[in-house]
């Protein structure tokens, strides 16, 4: 195998699938190298055509109508780029180079403007550690082996083996998770992210099935979020092979961000709610809740998935951006 660029960080995503996490930041000059190599249709055909297979470059050429000398070129420009990797393997005659693709999907962090003494505070909380929930049938959790309790029984919302859930679905109500707050004392927080996959709760599935989500931090609503429907008809890429296809399969991934000049999810503006808005007070826990009223517009319910059901390998992750006090020593950025 051959590469000549640094390779970003992998994660695996299910059925043998690879992610690679971009930072642009951190990882500029092979985000560009990346982008550059992806901003052509040879190299897009070249990729699709490797989406299932590991072919020898000449069959590449032939099965793609290009001359052998136009196929090399775009080939060396996709290793080049961390895209695809190859190797030398005995053939009838002597030796013949064969390509193999290196990633199914990149995940890509653009660039933000530096801000030199912004420290940070990114937690992961897996899905079934809520502290608190109150939810209406239809509901339910699951593992990766199975369900959990019973269906349709809100009681199973108590199992002890509820920490090891990676989907649970209600119909409306929420469930509530307590984060410690890592902030130093002292620190001036600027924002506070809350990023998690998510979608609506249909009987089965429904992509045309919209539920009102909402999410609140310490007791203060940051507003609702309309999904337009519960997602299937093709496989999660990390849903486990015993849950039906016929059910949920993935979610979206959203993130809601607070910051001084009002809350937004995705960058769109959801509320006016502000930092400040929060008392996130020293000592105390960060109470996140995440849920569907029984009083909003639409209430279609609520999927949320774990690393290792749907379409993204994370669970809930809670990210806190300040500025230390100029007495607080280095905190840095500290992920758990």
């Amino acid at each position: 195998m051959t590469s000549q660029v640094h390779r970003p960080r992998q994660a695996a995503s299910g059925h043998g699938a690879k992610t690679a996490n971009i930072d642009a930041n951190a990882d500029g000059n092979d985000a560009v190298a990346m982008f550059k190599a992806l901003g052509n249709e040879t190299r897009l055909a070249i990729l699709r055509y490797l989406g299932d297979r590991i072919a020898p470059v000449n069959r590449i050429a032939t099965d793609l109508g290009l001359a052998p000398s136009t196929a090399t070129m775009h080939i060396g420009i996709l290793e080049r780029a961390g895209l695809i990797h190859t190797e030398m393997r005995p053939a009838r005659r002597g030796l013949h180079k064969v390509c193999a693709r290196t990633y199914d999907e990149l995940l890509v962090a653009l660039p933000r403007e530096a801000h030199p003494q912004r420290q940070a505070v990114e937690q992961a909380m897996p899905i079934g550690a809520f502290s608190d929930f109150e939810v209406e049938p239809t509901c339910g959790l699951v593992d990766s082996h199975g369900v959990i309790g019973l269906l349709d029984d809100p009681s199973s919302f108590y199992e002890p083996r509820r920490t090891s859930a990676q989907l649970l679905w209600f119909h409306s109500g929420f469930v509530e998770y307590r984060f410690p707050n890592r902030v130093p004392f002292g620190a001036r927080i600027d924002s506070v992210q809350l990023a998690t996959e998510v979608c609506s709760e249909a009987p089965l599935h429904d992509p045309d099935w919209p539920s009102d989500i909402t999410v609140w931090i310490n007791g203060t609503e940051l507003g609702a979020w309309t999904c337009p429907g519960d997602f299937g008809g093709e496989r999660g890429r990390l849903t486990p092979t015993w849950w039906d296809d016929k059910d949920t399969q993935y979610g979206v991934l959203k993130r809601w961000s607070v910051l001084p000049s009002g809350t937004s999810i995705d960058g769109v503006s959801l509320s006016s709610i502000t930092v400040d808005d929060l008392d996130l007070a020293p000592g105390r826990p960060i109470v996140v809740r995440i849920g569907v009223r029984r009083d909003a517009a639409y209430v279609g319910g609520l999927n949320l998935f774990g690393r290792a059901f749907g379409n993204y390998p994370q669970d809930l992750v809670l990210r806190v951006e300040f500025e230390p006090n100029v007495n607080t020593p280095n905190a840095g950025t500290r992920t758990s």
